[in-house]
């Protein structure tokens, strides 16, 4: 096995001194690189201390401090590396304390070239197998870690009589940590990076791959510390590109034991199976999100895909928007209360698509409607990754359809759109948001909006905004950072804004009116 070179530090009162022996043997090919000199004893364990020198050449007397005094400074700060003392008195003292502390070799000067090759020779040999010995038992502590920490997570086997302390796994507190790429397909940063944890001898935090998976266990206050300043950019909101907006993650609650790791482990674990029910944009699945086993209740059976295929086609054929809206809301929490595996969901949608399709082409034959095959229906439904992306397809294509079959007038249908804002005013809203829902680019329903309303569709989101908060001061208790938020601003100042344009008050102001 090839070594690294071995650093070695030469110290000596005498400058003339510390140049032959940087010059008496060529230290390059005896495996040494000489990291340093010093010319006194401070000037020695400061290098020692920033060097960590395998090997000490050491002047038994110089000025201020003994030789033998630097050895056993240097030894109760933690140094392990090996001396070999050269010394101009052949004391019988001066020897035996410097063996006391570890010296390998005494030498006398004058130095003889070919005793200081031979100590440094046989000094070189013990650091290597030193190092052989260090490496293979950390290999060995590296892999039996990987089984146990494995074992725990997964299997609940928690062992007594393995010595969990030396494999790094002892800490007050413990939380598992499950985490994947956020966009399917793309790799994510290094979670430890987000963390930006100091995690020296792994006393932070582990690491282990299950199931394809990334799985972190934090180990202590300091980590959990980290990570929850971690969940609250998460809250903030993330830039797109940036760390956090690569990462999707779970975790469990914290636990004070090894032996619960495995039941905060399979938490993590079922809410990234889960993960199909996040909402546009979510980062992070708590152990709060997870539902009770009780809440199970909902089946999908043929009965279900009936009703659900009749519901929504009545709704598209009276060109009823806010229902269809409401039916798909009621839907999401269907299958939100159902244990199936997301695949299953998938085809009932699919199910319920194409039953909607089938009664559409059989009423509306003469209406051109641009359906795409079947096949590519099951195909782009199982292919999405949320459950929103599936409800949102659902409502394109309804649009398209209640377009192509015409059977109301644009009031009717504004109706709808003015009562879809009534109803989701708490929601960040936007025109370019709403206007395919109801069958509209953009461009054109900015302008019909200002013609019937008198107002434009900002305007009118900030009054009905405005209206609820004012409900909410007049009524409630409620602190005004959190009426903001209730009423759909993400910015409690752009509420002071927006309200006091309207009513010459802040809210605050308003409320001490009462």
């Amino acid at each position: 096995m090839e070594h690294e070179l071995i650093n070695l530090l030469i110290v000596d009162d005498e400058k003339i001194v510390r140049d032959g022996i940087k010059y008496i043997l060529d230290w390059n090919s005896l495996g040494y690189c000489i990291c340093g000199e010093a010319g006194n004893g401070n000037e020695a364990l400061e290098m020692i201390n920033r060097y960590q020198p395998g090997l000490v050449l050491l002047d038994i007397r110089m000025a201020g401090m003994l030789g033998t005094d630097l050895m056993e400074t240097a030894r109760n700060d933690g140094f392990t590396g090996e001396f070999i003392i050269i010394s101009g008195y052949s004391d019988f003292k001066y020897a035996q304390t410097a063996l006391q502390f570890g010296a390998s070799f005494y030498l006398t000067k004058p130095i003889d070239e070919d005793e200081l090759e031979k100590a440094v020779i046989s000094v070189k040999e013990k650091i290597t197998s030193h190092m052989s010995r260090e490496t293979s038992r950390s290999q060995y502590i590296k892999k039996a870690k990987t089984t146990v920490l494995y074992d725990l997570l997964t299997a609940n086997e928690f062992n007594p009589s393995i010595d969990y302390m030396e494999l790094g796994l002892g800490a007050p507190i413990y939380q598992v940590v499950i985490y994947e790429s956020y966009m399917p397909y793309f790799k994510s940063y290094s979670f430890s990076d987000m963390l930006r944890v100091t995690n020296q001898d792994n006393n932070s935090f582990d690491h282990t791959v299950i199931d394809n998976h990334d799985v972190i266990l934090l180990k202590g206050n300091f980590a959990l510390e980290r990570f929850n300043a971690c969940l609250m950019h998460y809250e903030s909101g993330t830039q797109k590109g940036s760390p956090l907006d690569t990462i999707f993650l779970t975790y469990g609650p914290t636990i004070s034991s090894l032996s619960q790791i495995h039941s905060s482990y399979a938490i993590c674990e079922k809410l990234i199976k889960r993960r199909f029910f996040c909402k546009e944009g979510q980062h992070v699945m708590s152990y709060k999100e997870l539902p009770d086993d009780d809440i199970y209740t909902k089946k999908l059976d043929e009965k279900a895909t009936t009703y659900y295929s009749e519901t929504l086609l009545s709704y598209i054929k009276s060109n009823n928007q806010r229902r269809i809206d409401e039916t798909l809301e009621e839907l999401t929490s269907f299958l939100y209360d159902c244990n199936e595996e997301i695949s299953n969901i998938k085809y009932f949608l699919a199910d319920v698509f194409l039953e909607i399709k089938q009664a559409i082409m059989r009423n509306y034959s003469y209406a051109n409607i641009p359906f795409i095959h079947n096949v590519a229906i099951i195909e782009l439904i199982e292919n999405k990754y949320y459950l929103f992306e599936i409800i949102l397809y659902f409502k394109e294509q309804f649009a398209m359809i209640m377009r192509a079959i015409g059977s109301s007038s644009n009031d009717n249908v504004f109706d709808d759109i003015v009562n879809y804002i009534d109803h989701n005013y708490a929601s960040p809203l936007k025109l370019d948001g709403i206007a395919p829902l109801f069958g509209y680019n953009s461009s054109y329903l900015g302008k019909l909006f200002s013609q019937k309303m008198g107002q434009n569709f900002n305007s009118y989101l900030d009054q009905v905004r405005i209206n609820h908060s004012i409900e909410l001061l007049d009524n409630t208790d409620m602190k005004i950072y959190e009426i903001a938020a209730s009423v759909g601003y993400t910015s409690v100042d752009y509420f002071h804004q927006k309200f006091k344009k309207r009513m010459n008050l802040s809210p605050a102001e308003y409320r001490k009116r009462k």
